[in-house]
């Protein structure tokens, strides 16, 4: 794990949208396309501003969700939602977006579809993870209806999950796919989330989630 530690939020964002955007850049010189997923939540939103006017062949750039509510995309707590407002827009709008939301009924019946989108775009160039103060990420919730299973070696691409602290069903990708990322960054702010960090370093990824992803991440917190 490498950890960088920034003087003020505003310089968080603004590097970590740069290093974003430089890794995506570095690969396409190399390959016809690439991908970045990102975590919803409002942590991200000043690093979605930033990116989302740098100097990219957004059309050759494949975005998604590490994981959805399941709610209609203009949905008060839809993730979709805030990406729309804050990523897909102004040059990253020509960006292509998979859409974790498909409107059935229940996340369960989108799993197959969804992975059959997925898998051209994998493994994935850039992961952006959050984490939770219950050191939850994407949606590997501790205490998850499957949560076993989805931090599973061979746990299929993405996964239906149910928890206490979720209101609504969820879909997430599982823990292959984002453990997998060539890149892997971690944004977390504030001293309870540095505190959870280091907490979830002393335990199993049962027990905090985002521990499944530390060894490979890059760490980036501002007060």
């Amino acid at each position: 794990m490498d950890f960088k530690e920034y003087p003020d939020r505003e310089m968080l964002a603004l590097s970590l949208a740069d290093r974003i955007s430089s890794q995506l850049g570095q690969h396409l010189r190399s390959a016809d396309t690439a991908s970045l997923c990102v975590p919803g939540g409002t942590s991200p939103v000043q690093v979605f501003d930033t990116l989302s006017g740098a100097d990219l062949d957004w059309d050759r750039v494949t975005v998604f969700l590490g994981d959805e509510r399941w709610v209609d995309g203009e949905h008060k707590r839809s993730n979709s939602r805030l990406l729309r407002r804050h990523l897909l827009r102004d040059r990253a709008a020509a960006a292509n977006y998979i859409d974790l939301y498909t409107g059935d009924a229940q996340p369960e019946d989108a799993t197959e579809g969804l992975a059959e989108a997925l898998a051209p775009h994998l493994p994935v160039t850039v992961a952006l993870l959050g984490m939770g103060n219950d050191m939850h990420t994407a949606s590997l919730f501790p205490g998850g209806d499957r949560l076993a299973e989805a931090l599973a070696n061979d746990a299929p691409p993405l996964m239906a999950i149910r928890a206490d602290g979720a209101e609504e069903p969820r879909i997430t990708l599982t823990r292959p796919i984002l453990s997998q990322a060539i890149h892997i960054h971690l944004l977390i702010m504030g001293p309870e989330k540095r505190e959870a960090l280091e907490q979830a370093q002393k335990l199993d990824p049962i027990e905090a989630p985002i521990r499944a992803f530390l060894d490979a991440a890059t760490v980036h917190w501002a007060e």
